[in-house]
């Protein structure tokens, strides 16, 4: 049904010679123009021509390749399966918009005809020609639209039926791509965990490292040359120098 859909779709855009591609493109990977080409059985400027035509529409997307020998670039394609059933839902939407016009129309107005020469008129144009044929001269006769309503209820079902369908082929393109999408999140959600656990683990691994570093060790003149130890040293020395004062009056008081 998706591929009769699409076809449908080639016609409308580009003609009868396009119904084909509908078959030979994916939408998942790209195809060869040449390969395009060969299986249409056309030269590659009219299979150009065709692919051009429905890109225009955005309903094909390319990628292309430069040849590194040759130096020019072959064109790879695939269809957009969603956008181009869109594009035929707005078609279909159209259709059954001129169609439910053409029945109220049927069943509000009258038509005559002349049945000599085929001609059909709505009322008020047979009032200006007199109801009278101007090919024949004939009398208008009154339509009886009751065959042609029925025809066009029965082309309007169809109608309505094919876009029922169109519909539910989008809804279920619509889930996929939305599988895709929630696909490539986690898929990025992880590689960016995965990134942050590498991160965590250098840093626990570096930090581990630094702590099993051995102090190092401050030698006796660079401990004498550190502000604080001078200082100790300078006021034990001060200490020193008073308590030996006070011991050399000790003992001269002694003698006295």
């Amino acid at each position: 049904m998706l591929k009769k859909f699409l076809g449908e779709v080639m016609i409308i855009v580009a003609g009868k010679q396009a119904e084909n591609l509908a078959v030979l493109l994916d939408n998942k990977k790209y195809v060869n123009e040449f390969t395009i080409a060969k299986k249409m059985d056309l030269t590659i400027n009219q299979t150009r021509n065709l692919l051009y035509k429905i890109s225009d529409y955005g309903l094909i997307s390319f990628i292309r390749k430069k040849d590194k020998k040759k130096g020019w670039y072959t064109y790879f394609w695939k269809i957009e399966f969603l956008k181009s059933l869109e594009f035929l839902k707005e078609i279909l939407v159209k259709k059954i918009d001129q169609l439910n016009h053409q029945v109220k129309s049927r069943e509000t107005k009258r038509f005559y005809f002349c049945a000599r020469c085929n001609i059909e008129l709505n009322e008020e144009n047979a009032l200006l020609h007199d109801f009278t044929c101007n090919e024949c001269g004939d009398i208008f006769a009154m339509k009886d639209n009751t065959r042609m309503l029925r025809e066009l209820n029965r082309a309007l079902d169809k109608l309505k039926r094919e876009l029922k369908s169109v519909e539910d082929e989008i809804e279920i393109e619509e889930k996929k791509l939305e599988k895709q999408k929630l696909i490539r999140l986690k898929k990025e959600e992880k590689i960016k965990a995965d990134e942050k656990a590498k991160k965590k683990l250098e840093r626990e691994i570096l930090k581990k490292k630094n702590s099993n570093e051995k102090p190092k060790k401050v030698s006796k003149k660079e401990d004498v040359k550190t502000p604080k130890n001078k200082l100790v040293k300078e006021k034990l020395k001060k200490e020193n120098s008073k308590s030996k004062k006070l011991k050399s009056s000790s003992e001269n008081d002694k003698i006295l």
